[in-house]
């Protein structure tokens, strides 16, 4: 029987590896409150050939910050809003961090 290569599983962090009870487990949270990012729209599982929701360790990081903001007593929707700000401030900052090593500033 040959197996399928999984070493690069093991290392994606996109991955669809959880599923919904070993998630909620994993982060502290209840099936629900995943469910309720997903209508949130702020992760969105992969299904299996069953249908089941499959999460990632990516979409995992985001649920626990989620989690962490509503127990501060921040509604869903914007903790949501501000995961996605603070997602899209750390993208640009990446960026403008490459475009500096890349064209270093003439004087």
């Amino acid at each position: 029987m040959t197996r399928p290569d999984t070493g690069d599983r093991f290392d994606d962090d996109d991955y669809p590896a959880y599923t919904v009870g070993s998630a909620a487990e994993m982060i502290g949270a209840t099936p629900a409150f995943l469910r309720a990012l997903g209508q949130a729209q702020l992760i969105e599982p992969r299904r299996s050939e069953g249908g089941h929701r499959r999460y990632s360790r990516y979409q995992l990081r985001l649920a626990a910050r989620a989690r962490d903001l509503v127990d501060e007593g921040t509604s869903i929707e914007a903790a949501c809003r501000i995961i996605v700000l603070e997602d899209q401030l750390e993208e640009a900052q990446r960026i403008n961090e490459e475009l500096r090593a890349t064209d270093p500033p003439t004087e």
